[in-house]
């Protein structure tokens, strides 16, 4: 998996939402990209995939059934909340960085995003644009 790639916790899935939706939630986040399974023979549950897939999933059950999934939509809301920045495209995150710092040097964007110079340079010269 990627850097983009998170694992949010669900305990007592099973208990809280009940078998029929919990495969059903499963077989959505399949769809989805992401994977929804049990924490070895424990009763919690964990969603792991990349940030922007469990994004879509959560958009997804909040669509279709809010109420039987309300414990899962609120997990996921406060799971994602913490790892906003990788929901953001590395491109508009390194542009929004330049805004917010304009002495920022470019060693400094490239420790802070793992970017490289190019990109750097490029967020810095569409910073300028902009």
């Amino acid at each position: 998996m990627k850097d983009t790639s998170i694992m949010i916790l669900l305990p007592s899935l099973i208990h809280r939402v009940g078998g029929e939706q919990a495969k059903r939630a499963k077989a959505i986040a399949a769809e989805k990209g992401c994977e929804l399974k049990r924490v070895r023979r424990s009763r919690n549950w964990q969603i792991s995939g990349e940030a922007r897939h469990i994004k879509a999933f959560a958009d997804h059950i909040k669509v279709e059934a809010p109420e039987p999934m309300r414990f899962v939509i609120n997990k996921l809301e406060l799971g994602l909340a913490k790892h906003s920045d990788k929901l953001e495209p590395l491109e508009a995150k390194l542009i929004r960085l330049v805004l917010e710092t304009p002495n920022i040097t470019l060693v400094e964007l490239m420790s802070v995003t793992n970017c490289t110079v190019a990109q750097a340079r490029t967020a810095r010269f569409e910073a300028e644009v902009l």
